[in-house]
């Protein structure tokens, strides 16, 4: 990790814990309870530091829990990230994704480590699909800009990134989001999906209902399409950092529910 990046990670993890509520001893994992691993997969122009606060509440909780970093440059490569922190699991884990890394928990978790999938505002194709496709038919995002440099990545417009990406969070965390984005190759969003794991996992949705990055309609059809049991909170693109508590509480119902079936 670059110093920048780990200067970016001290940053967001004071604000997320920030954002976070106390865990109670009533709201600990159970002994009994099988799937105690969860693995956290972020999104496009951002890394694996915002989800801070939602690591903070977990372990509180007694979870083990494991951020990966995804590189952004194929999805081949952040699935291959994601498989790498899979295999470190000692048991079963709750596979969790933030816009597109939606995309990358569908075709990674199909792994036998993963138990349930639990998708944040999040992208989720079908096999053979890319993920382009999944905006087709829905209204585009008008405040949500990227811009591409020449050789294929993608960054949010800085002008549109506090309305489209994290209206709901203070102009100085906006503005060290902004200059810090990790850029996506945009060729990824081409890229057809080999499984969908959605298919034999159970699922779980957690939808911003003020995101600007997706249309709403488009939101709820892709987690009614994969028969996802749906939250919706109030919140921008950004509730993997302002909704921790939200997102902690849907994880550990999805590995309570997975638990008591196996």
């Amino acid at each position: 990790m670059t110093r920048k990046t780990t200067t970016v990670a001290s940053a967001l993890a004071a604000a997320a814990m920030s954002a976070a509520l106390p865990v109670h001893a009533a709201d600990t994992v159970p002994q009994n309870q099988t799937v105690k691993n969860v693995v956290l997969v972020h999104g496009a122009f951002a890394d694996g530091s915002g989800w801070k606060g939602v690591y903070d509440n977990l372990t509180a909780r007694g979870y083990r829990v494991t951020i990966v970093q995804n590189p952004l440059t194929s999805l081949e490569d952040d699935v291959a990230a994601t498989k790498r922190a899979l295999e470190r699991q000692d048991g079963p884990a709750i596979l969790v994704g933030h816009s597109w890394g939606g995309t990358v928990i569908t075709e990674a978790g199909v792994d036998p480590k993963v138990a349930g999938l639990v998708y944040v505002s999040a992208l989720s194709p079908d096999a053979g699909e890319t993920t382009a496709q999944q905006y087709e038919g829905f209204a585009p995002a008008s405040e949500f800009v990227i811009e591409t440099t020449k050789d294929g990545f993608g960054y949010v417009s800085p002008d549109k990134f506090k309305a489209g990406f994290a209206h709901d969070v203070s102009d100085a965390e906006v503005a060290l989001m902004r200059d810090s984005q990790v850029p996506i190759n945009m060729s990824a969003f081409g890229t057809k999906l080999e499984n969908a794991a959605w298919h034999t996992k159970p699922s779980w949705a957690v939808i911003a209902t003020e995101d600007k990055a997706f249309d709403q309609a488009m939101l709820i059809h892709m987690a009614e399409r994969i028969k996802a049991k749906i939250t919706k909170v109030s919140a921008s693109h950004a509730l993997f950092m302002t909704q921790p508590k939200a997102i902690a509480d849907t994880i550990d119902q999805a590995a309570k529910d997975v638990s008591a079936t196996k």
